[in-house]
């Protein structure tokens, strides 16, 4: 089978809702670091063969296939189709997916794939999705099918997160622990520039804006998200603005256009779970991808999973037996943000350049999706 090499990736800074990315556009807030991304590869927009971006909740103005209107409203190509994916939480890594896919498949040569989220510009119900909030009802209601399986129980990543914590025996103090890491992981990173040469400033903002000092009695004084639970606003990802890009290219592109590959993509995955627990995925795809691949976690230098909640990120480490200092080194979601629909792709961006910046190879991308999915990427990096 043919390769797929990761020539470029960047990102925006990621915002916080209702801040400073708040009043722009989802075309534009994609449309920036896109153009940015084809024009310091010098090739011509026309000859790329797609684009593909992950978005969740396709309404207002994400509506349409925010793909092909965004590489519109970059100024490229209008010969170059675009295609819109939603895989929940995972739509920006599987956007990378596909297109290497359709790169190692030999059906295309060189393809865009990343994410866009407004979730200023979206209202987000966090227990199904934005569609309540613009009157459709919860999107399991009135199946007879799917009660006849699952029951008329409440279905939300809330639920689902207090659900992991009691199944593994996490406390309120380990969620919180874990939390405090991750911004001071990520402050670390800040103040030391690892993040400079993926971000792609938007106005003002050079800076992911969520990092910041914990005050941990503050944060022990937090009303659990869920009544009785374990789980606050402080171990949960942040609702999130901002968009990430990557290059996809074969060989042939690669000789074609003199480009210079940074990393290989050597797996792509995923697999389902509890869709009631819904967030326990990661653990399944991590091992269904390591048998694939005949390699262990071992062998992995830099490990990407996604923060959407605390008790996801120690329950796969339980389960796996991660060595967590190499998982999310610079911190995660829950001090960065969560853009939903562009976090596959920033945590690609950010896993790419971080196995740079540290001279090392081998890299593990996981992360929990709705209806209980996970998507597992591993890239070498060149």
């Amino acid at each position: 089978m043919a390769e797929a090499y990761i020539i470029d990736a960047l990102r925006t800074p990621v915002g916080r809702r209702g801040r400073s990315l708040a009043d722009l556009h989802p075309l534009d807030l994609a449309a920036v670091p896109l153009a940015e991304l084809v024009q310091r590869n010098n090739v011509d927009s026309k000859e790329y063969d797609e684009i593909i971006l992950g978005c969740i909740d396709q309404v207002g103005p994400q509506a349409m296939d925010i793909a092909r209107n965004a590489w519109l409203a970059a100024g490229l190509s209008e010969e170059v189709p675009g295609t819109t994916v939603e895989r929940q939480c995972g739509s920006g890594q599987q956007a990378v997916s596909y297109a290497a896919q359709a790169v190692m498949s030999g059906s295309s040569d060189l393809v865009v794939a990343g994410g866009v989220q407004s979730m200023s510009s979206i209202p987000l119900s966090y227990s199904n999705s934005a569609a309540a909030d613009f009157g459709f009802p919860d999107p399991y209601r009135g199946s007879k099918l799917w009660a006849a399986r699952y029951g008329d129980q409440e279905i939300s990543q809330f639920r689902g997160a207090e659900m992991m914590a009691k199944h593994w025996g996490l406390s309120r103090e380990q969620l919180e622990d874990f939390a405090v890491g991750s911004h001071e992981r990520a402050l670390k990173a800040q103040a030391l520039g690892y993040f400079n040469r993926e971000i792609l400033a938007l106005g003002q903002l050079q800076a992911d804006e969520g990092p910041r000092a914990v005050d941990r009695g503050k944060m022990a004084s937090l009303s659990p998200i869920v009544e009785g639970g374990l789980h606050t606003a402080a171990t949960a990802s942040q609702m999130s603005d901002g968009a990430a890009m990557l290059l996809i290219a074969s060989e042939a592109a690669v000789k074609r256009y003199a480009l210079k590959p940074r990393a290989r993509i050597h797996h792509v995955s995923a697999r389902g779970d509890d869709p009631i627990m819904m967030l326990s995925a990661p653990i399944r795809a991590t091992k269904y991808a390591l048998e694939r691949t005949g390699m262990s976690l071992k062998d992995m230098d830099r490990i990407e999973i996604n923060e959407a909640f605390a008790a996801v990120v120690l329950a796969w480490q339980k389960e796996t037996g991660a060595d967590m200092s190499k998982v999310n080194v610079n911190g995660g979601a829950i001090a960065l943000g969560h853009p939903i629909g562009a976090t596959g792709a920033r945590l690609m961006t950010s896993l790419l350049h971080e196995l740079e910046r540290s001279g090392t190879k081998w890299g593990l991308q996981t992360m929990c999706e709705g209806g209980g999915q996970a998507n597992v990427t591993i890239i070498e990096r060149l």
